[in-house]
């Protein structure tokens, strides 16, 4: 139901007199597609309606001001449902039917990692918006989100030094779980910490007694959650209903992407630290007049801004920066202007693209949830989005397609 209500048909032009008008002007006034794939049901819709409500406020801001290159742009979205193959279909329907000129789309490292190879095979722009495990090296990908070299590494000694040293580890059981449970091994070892368990959860997982059992056992100075998605939240009010969230406190860099703060009660909660790019009570100038146009668009009672719609939001931006400095929405032209290192300022700070790598250099905030609101604690300006472990040169070797993955 919420695929065919989200679903847009493609609009056709109003022609002239055959003969009157060049198919050149013709082509001229028609708009310019730009898809969105995100879910809107399933059970990463908690992610993906707040980075539809970006994109749209992107798109239609854009419109509102004259478009791009004289024309407007037709924003067409997808509800992939969490499933998959409703992923590759979308995606190659947006590449071969609708023609866009770029997707933003895909929220888990499994739903880009189908995406991708589609729209490699038909040279079509793709952004993902997310925050991720990083590595991903690919010239048609252009990636916004924050990486562990950005997060991971901010927020494990900052716990560590609150709460101590040993740290559990629990993490959704595919590729950003996986990748990122290591970068968190990582910081914590370089930190001279330790990690007894790193326990893996498939995202359909709603039982977590025998995992808090084990922990109570371990008994770690603090728990790290890289959780994801509607069902994991079971995790947060278990812990609480054993008893556990005022005796071992927790850290994430996945907790309230999903709003998950608002969800859950504050006993169940509070205490929690994360760290993002994006807070939507940043004190910026052009953040307070974003939440102001956001709230007037979505209404004063929307829940809360995410990490995960600024990114979106950030991402149609640089396309659209990239597309003036072209002069055409033409890919390698695009991918070409990006690659002058596009910067804008954004609500959540400034935000350049990193030639070499495709990702972001961007501020970042360690935040407490506190009574449903997210308190940022402490700031780290312009963090670059790669570490010395994963090296990727899109400028030296514009051919490299892969994912470089963290090895400990």
């Amino acid at each position: 139901m919420m695929m065919n209500r989200r679903k847009f048909l493609q609009s056709t032009a109003a022609g002239a007199a055959a003969g009157l008008v060049s198919s050149s002007a013709f082509a001229a006034e028609e708009p310019i597609n730009v898809a969105g794939i995100h879910d809107l049901s399933g059970g990463l819709d908690i992610y993906g309606k707040p980075m539809v409500d970006a994109l749209t406020l992107a798109v239609e801001e854009a419109n509102a001001a004259g478009g791009l290159l004289g024309r407007q742009i037709k924003l067409i979205n997808y509800d992939p449902q969490s499933n998959m193959q409703l992923y590759t279909q979308f995606a190659q329907q947006a590449a071969l039917k609708d023609k866009v000129a770029v997707v933003h789309g895909g929220i888990t490292s499994a739903s880009r990692e189908v995406i991708r190879p589609v729209l490699d095979k038909f040279k079509t722009l793709y952004f993902y918006n997310t925050q991720y495990e990083g590595g991903v090296c690919d010239r048609d990908q252009f990636d916004t989100g924050v990486t562990p070299a950005q997060t991971v590494e901010k927020l494990v000694p900052y716990a560590m030094k609150k709460w101590g040293k040993k740290v559990y580890v629990i993490a959704a059981d595919y590729n950003y779980g996986q990748i990122t449970s290591q970068w968190v091994k990582k910081y914590v070892l370089e930190n001279g910490g330790e990690v007894p368990s790193i326990d893996f959860f498939p995202l359909d997982v709603t039982n977590f007694g025998p995992t808090i059992s084990k922990i109570q056992a371990a008994k770690p100075d603090f728990v790290w959650s890289a959780l994801v998605g509607g069902a994991h939240i079971s995790f947060y009010r278990q812990w609480a209903a054993a008893g556990m969230r005022k005796s071992i406190p927790m850290a994430s860099t996945t907790f309230a992407v999903g709003n998950e703060h608002i969800v859950l009660s504050p006993e169940e909660c509070d205490g929690m630290l994360v760290c993002y790019n994006y807070f939507q009570d940043l004190k910026n100038p052009v953040n307070e007049t974003f939440v102001k146009s956001f709230h007037k668009r979505f209404g004063e009672d929307y829940p809360n801004i995410t990490e995960l719609a600024m990114g979106t939001y950030q991402g149609f931006r640089l396309w659209a920066e990239a597309v003036k400095k072209a002069g055409s929405v033409d890919r390698l032209k695009v991918i070409e202007a990006l690659e002058t290192g596009i910067s804008i300022d954004a609500p959540s700070g400034k935000v350049t693209i990193d030639p070499p790598t495709h990702h972001c250099v961007l501020d970042v905030h360690i935040a407490e949830v506190a009574d449903k609101k997210l308190k940022v604690l402490e700031d780290f300006a312009q963090q670059k989005p790669a570490d010395t472990a994963a090296v990727c040169n899109l400028i030296k070797n514009p051919n490299d397609n892969q994912q470089y993955v963290i090895k400990i």
